[in-house]
């Protein structure tokens, strides 16, 4: 069994804070196995993340969140960027033409822009994975919802800490039945639901600081200089 951690964000989103080696650091010394650093629309920092894990014992992951006109949307194992505002059909298609998985995150909070209201059952249920444990939520109800829907449907699940900070990578993690330690035998796991589920909520008090970090810099980057 491997260790993952699916969702991290880095500098390069416009709410995430570290550089990649920062929180490649992170995942070293609490232990895990892979990375993926999924950042907003962008994918530079993953693929660099991806070529240095190595360096840190790991196994890295390239991929981005994709801002779909439905919500958002984790593609992992892509090494190009996927456009951001396409349909959430079609940003499935243009993950799974490059190899790689879609994985629907936190797809019941809606503040977070979760893909459920603006979905069907059946749409939902196509996705390769649904994650199931998200530790940035305020509550647990959005975390049961989008559990019972991925047993109800027979969807893998996955988890994420959906960290901004390097302090909080592997808070949750999918803990994954792979056939060999490698970036593309861990997504085959996946797609096949050899998946459980691992995490911790994040403190309440980091999810504030977090979000309003990610506020001011998303204005800072707004502003004319």
């Amino acid at each position: 069994m491997l260790s993952v951690e699916l969702h991290t964000h880095s500098e390069l989103s416009h709410d995430g804070r570290d550089p990649v080696q920062l929180l490649l650091e992170q995942a070293a010394a609490v232990g895990l196995d892979a990375l993926a650093v999924t950042d907003h629309d962008e994918i530079d920092a993953s693929l660099a993340a991806a070529a240095m894990a190595h360096d840190h014992g790991l196994i890295g992951i390239p991929g981005m969140e994709v801002s779909s006109a439905a919500g958002h949307v984790l593609a992992l194992g892509v090494e190009e960027l996927v456009p951001a505002g396409l349909s959430y059909d079609e940003t499935l298609d243009r993950i799974r033409e490059q190899d790689g998985i879609a994985v629907i995150p936190h797809p019941f909070q809606t503040s977070r822009h979760g893909v459920a209201p603006h979905v069907t059952d059946e749409q939902l249920a196509s996705a390769d994975a649904i994650e199931v444990y998200n530790s940035r939520l305020f509550t647990g109800r959005a975390n049961r919802q989008a559990e019972r829907f991925a047993r109800e449907h027979g969807v893998p699940m996955t988890a994420g800490s959906d960290a901004h900070i390097a302090e909080m990578v592997g808070q949750a993690v999918t803990e994954v039945d792979a056939y060999h330690p490698s970036a593309e035998a861990i997504l085959d796991a996946i797609r096949e639901g050899r998946t459980s589920v691992v995490g911790k909520r994040t403190p309440w008090f980091i999810s504030v600081q977090q979000f309003g970090g990610g506020v001011t810099r998303r204005i800072a980057s707004m502003l004319p200089w």
